[in-house]
């Protein structure tokens, strides 16, 4: 669906489902350089089972007009106002990577939309290296493939997935590829910039979920189990699984949040 938020046009998949806001809502938040895209096996998943998904594209990504957002804060500001504007009064939340920092965000300072949250492969604060930093402002090219490689875990290596005739790799690349110059960068910088996770989490009040990954180097299990220290809530641990759990191990993924949701 196309809905406009503040005077851009913005692209939302509702999983190939009529989507009705006041039902049972599960908003799913991407991560740096991501789209809607990367929730394809969650979002289908749960418009299928009953649940009414949404999973808009940011400002700059995907099919979504406008220019990237510069905060972690502004982007939790943009989802409430995403909300808001598609007559969403209440939702449970899914937050990937970034989406797991805008989530935080969004849980601590909108409590009245915010029935659940999910955080998958994410952290209080998500620093980023200077040499990728770099290679998204210099060489965007080169910064997605960086991030294709040590974002996954040794099966996404071998094209190992669960998902007969596909290639998560492959795929994630020509995702990112996909969104406007300059995004990835933005979305990079504001990850490095954000600090205020800790003091998020204390005032999160819902039912919290924290999945953490054995194999994620880009926010490793400890950093996970931090997080879930700070919101309490249930803990699951994919092992075999690197930082884009939601391509690498989708099954594993849905059946987390299925049991939670």
């Amino acid at each position: 669906m196309k809905i406009n938020v503040r005077n851009e046009e913005v692209f939302a998949s509702t999983g190939g489902r009529n989507f009705d806001p006041s039902g049972n809502v599960v908003l799913f938040i991407h991560g740096s350089g991501q789209s809607q895209l990367g929730f394809m096996l969650q979002h289908r998943f749960f418009a299928n089972r009953g649940f009414q998904c949404v999973t808009p594209d940011m400002p700059g990504h995907g099919l979504s007009k406008g220019q990237p957002l510069e905060t972690i804060e502004d982007m939790a500001h943009w989802y409430a106002e995403f909300m808001q504007t598609a007559g969403i009064k209440n939702a449970s939340l899914v937050g990937h990577s970034m989406g797991g920092l805008i989530e935080l965000e969004l849980a601590s300072q909108y409590q009245n939309l915010v029935s659940k949250a999910a955080f998958i492969s994410t952290a209080l604060a998500i620093p980023i290296n200077e040499a990728l930093l770099d290679l998204a402002k210099n060489d965007q090219r080169g910064a997605i493939a960086a991030m294709m490689d040590w974002g996954h875990g040794p099966a996404g290596h071998i094209h190992d997935h669960s998902v007969p005739g596909t290639s998560h790799m492959n795929y994630g690349s020509q995702l990112m590829a996909n969104n406007a110059a300059g995004a990835l960068y933005a979305d990079l910088i504001a990850c490095n910039l954000y600090k205020s996770g800790p003091i998020a989490a204390e005032s999160i009040k819902c039912p919290t979920l924290t999945i953490v990954c054995g194999q994620d180097r880009m926010t490793p299990r400890k950093t996970g189990l931090k997080l879930n220290e700070a919101i309490g809530g249930e803990l699951v641990e994919i092992t075999q699984s690197g930082h884009m759990s939601i391509t690498e191990q989708p099954f594993e993924v849905n059946k987390a949040l299925k049991a939670f949701l």
